[in-house]
């Protein structure tokens, strides 16, 4: 059992990606098939239906529904502005007038005979998706979906905060193991996606995003830090759609970690190239981690990376992360691989194994379950 599957975050100088760009509803897709598509192009478009008022007219202008019915100014199918008069009708001889004015732009749905209510469309919204990372388009689902293929380097983060972002990876002229500090922060670095360090400050953070930074890739962040930027803790086990200026992949995890050395080999070599992240996180089954792909112009032969890894397996020695608390984020080495099955604090009986904390020298007993492959 020590060679069953066990997950690593996967860092490559070179491999081919492929991705799926899909709509939320079927719309219209915008290239073809063998089409190079540049980053960030839109290839699918589409548009969301806008919401659905009914306007209960009899309750509101306290009026008896054939009243109501008589008095429409609009019939259904008809557009009507915010503002302009939907219903009136005239009482004690059409000295008094009761006027309903449209709260809303929309289009008449349908009006019902025997309520009196009228259903308002309001205007639809067009959305799109682009192509994230580029490439050559390989398949096409009419009207929903695309995949694209490229080939790049690939990094993956153990965690992350905010979307899918498109910027130049800037390397920032500091040790892996340095906290990012606000000098540390080139002045020029609009549309940048930095890479290094460790720890970063929240006023450093802050800083590169006034000065138009999209991104930011180091080895590890306090949790402190990280529910300041946010504004609230993160207490989810899924990132990705947080509302922030930036967005953050972390390599190592929290607390005061180094970036890994091979991390920081692949994205040293493609300073100033244009790259894409992605910083959503799934850290329960079904695993996703943060992701930066650096589209290459060569071609090569290479096994297609597609939201999955090869297996590996488990073997005295092996570096390993440990991927839930209480040592989440940690790097250890494994001494012991048992076979018998073990009982946990849960009262659940497993496999684990032993492993020695980098950090600390503590060996530790772990589920199996709760590690991936350095």
């Amino acid at each position: 059992m020590s060679r069953a599957f066990t997950p690593g975050l996967h860092v490559t100088a070179s491999t081919l990606i492929r991705r799926r760009r899909e709509l939320p509803l079927l719309g219209e897709v915008l290239v073809e098939m063998g089409d190079a598509v540049p980053v960030g192009v839109d290839v699918a478009k589409g548009e969301l239906p806008g919401e659905l008022y009914v306007l209960r007219l009899p309750e509101r202008m306290g009026l008896e529904v054939f009243e109501v019915l008589g008095g429409l100014k609009k019939k259904a199918g008809e557009r009507v502005n915010k503002g302009e008069l939907l219903c009136e009708h005239a009482g004690l001889f059409g000295l008094l007038k009761t006027r309903y004015a449209s709260p809303d732009t929309g289009v008449i749905e349908f009006i019902t005979e025997k309520s009196g209510h009228v259903a308002l469309r309001l205007p639809s919204k067009p959305i799109s998706v682009d192509s994230f990372m580029g490439g050559c388009v390989v398949e096409i689902e009419e009207g929903k979906a695309v995949v694209l293929e490229t080939e790049a380097a690939f990094v993956q983060g153990i965690f992350g905060v905010g979307g899918e972002r498109a910027g130049v990876i800037r390397m920032l002229d500091i040790e892996p193991d340095k906290e990012i500090t606000p000098s540390d922060l080139p002045e020029d670095i609009s549309g940048s996606i930095l890479v290094g360090g460790a720890r970063p400050q929240l006023e450093a953070l802050q800083l590169a995003a006034e000065r138009g930074a999209v991104g930011c890739i180091t080895g590890s962040i306090d949790d402190q830090v990280l529910a300041a930027y946010l504004g609230y803790d993160l207490g989810i086990a899924l990132t990705g759609d947080e509302d922030v200026p930036l967005t953050l992949i972390m390599t190592e995890g929290f607390g005061n970690m180094r970036m890994s050395r091979r991390s920081l080999e692949v994205l040293s070599k493609h300073d100033e190239a244009t790259a894409v992240m992605n910083g959503m996180t799934q850290v329960r089954a079904g695993a996703v981690r943060p992701e930066v792909i650096i589209p290459l112009e060569s071609k090569s032969d290479h096994s297609i990376v597609d939201e999955q890894q090869l297996a590996k397996g488990l073997d005295i020695g092996s570096e390993v992360r440990l991927i839930r608390v209480p040592y989440f984020g940690q790097r250890a080495v494994i001494t012991k691989l048992p076979k018998e099955e073990y009982q946990i604090e849960t009262g659940a009986h497993t496999r684990v194994l032993h492993a020695k904390l980098e950090s600390t020298g503590e060996e530790v007993i772990v589920p199996r379950a709760n590690v991936e492959l350095l």
